[in-house]
């Protein structure tokens, strides 16, 4: 599949859109998991190639299937949601490459900090009405002031992948 992306003004279909994240925790041994499931987005193909949107989660919105930690998360140790409700990523550029690849330069702001961040995306649907984009990339949580590790139990990345439709937005 080629890049080709129709230019104009496009939406998050939030109902067939998942950003999941995923971190090893107690030392090791296990993977925590969980889903955002507040997000909103949109975005725009110019004519001239450029590429400009973002995609906003709601802070929280992560469900990990676990209610004492999923509070926890939402706390001050972690994201902060009463002073910070939203996560950000904007994208500054993007470069279509062949085999419907764009590698995405972007900024996301966690917790009011925001820092470069890049991905490489995948295109897996392309037409006139509709564009689905798959990617997974690592964010040292650390960076955006969430150095909780009690015990040592949270090392490493922690790891983002998200599957976002877009459909052409109404004019």
């Amino acid at each position: 599949m080629t890049a080709a992306v129709e230019t104009g003004l496009w939406q998050l279909d939030t109902t067939r859109s998942v950003i999941a994240v995923s971190h090893v925790t107690m030392w090791g041994m296990v993977t925590v998991k969980g889903e955002f499931n507040g997000l909103t987005g949109e975005g725009e193909v110019r004519p001239d190639g450029t590429v400009s949107g973002a995609v906003t989660l709601d802070a929280a919105s992560l469900d990990t299937k676990h209610k004492k930690r999923d509070e926890h998360l939402r706390s001050a140790d972690f994201f902060d949601v009463e002073h910070h409700p939203t996560l950000v990523f904007a994208v500054r550029d993007a470069v279509f490459r062949q085999s419907g690849v764009v590698e995405v330069e972007g900024q996301l702001t966690v917790r009011g900090v925001s820092r470069p961040q890049t991905a490489t995306v995948k295109v897996t649907e392309s037409s006139a009405d509709a564009i689905a984009l798959t990617t997974e990339f690592t964010v040292d949580r650390e960076q955006f002031g969430m150095g909780w590790n009690r015990l040592g139990m949270m090392r490493g990345l922690t790891t983002v992948t998200s599957t976002l439709r877009f459909t052409r937005a109404s004019a």
